[in-house]
């Protein structure tokens, strides 16, 4: 069986944070699917999604890394060119990820106690962004 939907944001871009994870449970739920994989997929090149344990200290912690490692203020290539002042965002979405896929079992995500799934929006905006997950399995 293969079973998808979306899930919608409404962000505010600069690395917003969201904890999907309990949209990700309801969607397995609603599969019907008890054993496979789920995938989650977000399409766009300045958003991300990926596992965290979602507290403050780590949010902060993980913002704080990625402008280290791809600072907002940075010079880039690509606002160059395109002069929309986005690069860093583009960066960060390729060294973090657009999807990621998580087993299912007993009807639902294979999740450590502590790790939630998020979606991040790296871009210099406001942003819809809508995260596709499809869930495989008997």
């Amino acid at each position: 069986m293969i079973y998808s939907e979306y899930i919608s944001r409404e962000t505010k871009g600069y690395t917003d944070i969201f904890d999907i994870t309990e949209d990700v449970k309801r969607i397995v739920q609603r599969s019907g699917v008890t054993n496979g994989l789920l995938t989650i997929a977000v399409t766009s090149s300045t958003s991300a999604v990926s596992t965290l344990e979602f507290e403050p200290g780590l949010v902060a912690d993980l913002r704080k890394a990625l402008d280290i490692i791809a600072p907002e203020k940075g010079v880039y290539a690509h606002d160059e060119k395109w002069h929309d002042g986005n690069g860093f965002s583009h960066i960060r979405s390729s060294l973090v990820g657009t999807s990621k896929t998580i087993p299912i079992t007993a009807k639902s995500p294979l999740l450590g106690t502590w790790q939630q799934i998020i979606l991040i929006d790296f871009d210099n905006r406001p942003r819809s962004r809508k995260v596709f997950v499809q869930v495989f399995g008997e």
